[in-house]
């Protein structure tokens, strides 16, 4: 399989995941997510440390299950994931407690589920996933998960939300204040943390130039 070789050291796992990894037509929960996922958790774990194999697993199937924004179901995605990747992972042999490791790390890494993780390897997917949510991805993200909503870019009339309350369904760019911009000083790793600077630096330096334009 092509796409398994991106995933090297781990390609062998990727090929096995790679088919239960997501499911659905969402372009920013895809297998590139995934994969940019991946790298950022590769490279969090280069200094953190920490399980290889189990973090790969858990980056491969942490949205294994589609469950779109506009859901009542939204909350409940990462434990619906980690149920879903826990039987995957059985079905290929895996001891239990590596397989409640990755289910760990899944069900801990939704901003909508709101659990702390416990593990390093949960901390790191929860990292290297935000970090795939600021910056110029995030920002590309932000956009295409609106349309798929439908929203508006922003009030016409008051596009920063000074005189009115936010909304971030009604209006793309409220997201970034709602939540966006909340993202960064969450983070559970030294590495993470250093990345999410960076890059939330970026988003806010992409919306400053967004609203000068508007």
């Amino acid at each position: 399989m092509r796409e398994a070789q991106a995933f090297r050291p781990y390609e062998t796992l990727a090929e096995a995941l790679i088919p239960h990894s997501h499911e659905g037509d969402d372009g920013s929960h895809d297998l590139a997510h995934i994969l940019r996922v991946f790298k950022n958790a590769m490279r969090i774990q280069a200094s953190e440390g920490g399980d290889g194999r189990i973090l790969a697993a858990a980056v491969l199937l942490h949205d294994c299950v589609a469950v779109e924004k506009s859901s009542p179901l939204r909350a409940q995605a990462s434990a619906l994931a980690a149920d879903k990747a826990s039987g995957v992972l059985a079905d290929l042999g895996w001891l239990k407690d590596d397989i409640a490791a990755v289910a760990h790390a899944i069900l801990t890494h939704s901003f909508s589920a709101n659990i702390e993780p416990e593990t390093l390897e949960a901390k790191i997917l929860q990292d290297a996933d935000r970090l795939d949510a600021i910056g110029m991805v995030g920002a590309g993200r932000c956009f295409y998960i609106g349309g798929r909503m439908a929203s508006s870019l922003y009030d016409p009339l008051d596009p920063a939300g000074n005189d009115r309350p936010l909304d971030d369904r009604r209006y793309v760019i409220d997201h970034f204040q709602t939540k966006l911009f909340k993202l960064a000083d969450g983070f559970k790793t030294a590495a993470g943390r250093a990345l999410a600077a960076e890059r939330d630096k970026r988003l806010r330096d992409f919306l400053n130039a967004f609203m000068d334009e508007i």
